[in-house]
């Protein structure tokens, strides 16, 4: 997936996710790797507030990587697993639906992945920070039924609204049980954006 939307401003993420919008300037729009766009992060010192915060999509790769990386799919990789073993490096990332790609090689077509009856729902995520470069990138997991039939290899890790803030502030031991597949009976696919 290297292509999601987030068409709501930030004071409405901020109403629907609970979240401080600070001085955020997003106004909605489409996110692919390189681009700006908020993610929800836990407050620096260890306190309850959540903020919203604009970061680039893409981390630094590993050492021997030259171009940032957007999703991350092995959990168990050395070069991830430190990441993900502390809370206060996780992080949501709010969105209203995201791209998948459907049918034969050379024919594709764009469809629209959402959650049914969540206008703004979240990823599970990780942030890196370094001097010049604030980045995130989103988990991905095995597809659920849905979308497996229309484009085999992963999907983004969608969370469920009550397990936001266990992503964010849980043991490792425990979050990584949250990466499984969103239901498909809980989702639809639209062959059209249904925005202008």
């Amino acid at each position: 997936m290297q292509l999601y939307r987030l068409d709501a401003s930030a004071a409405q993420i901020s109403g629907v996710l609970g979240v401080d919008a600070g001085d955020d300037p997003w106004t909605g729009g489409y996110v692919t790797p390189g681009r700006p766009a908020p993610v929800i992060a836990p407050d620096s010192r260890g306190g309850p507030r959540r903020y919203l915060r604009p970061k680039l999509w893409g981390v630094p790769p590993p050492p021997q990587g030259t171009q940032p990386v957007a999703t991350v799919r092995n959990l168990t990789s050395p070069f991830w697993i430190g990441t993900l073993r502390h809370p206060e490096l996780r992080c949501l990332i709010p969105a209203t639906s995201f791209a998948v790609w459907s049918g034969a090689a050379g024919a594709k077509r764009r469809r629209w992945a959402s959650v049914s009856g969540r206008p703004i729902f979240a990823f599970a995520g990780i942030q890196r920070q370094t001097e010049d470069w604030p980045g995130f990138a989103l988990l991905t997991t095995d597809p659920n039924g849905l979308l497996e039939r229309l484009a085999p290899g992963a999907m983004p890790l969608i969370l469920h609204a009550e397990d936001h803030e266990r992503w964010l502030t849980a043991d490792w031991r425990d979050a990584v049980h949250l990466v499984t597949p969103f239901p498909s009976h809980l989702m639809t696919v639209d062959d059209t954006y249904p925005y202008p």
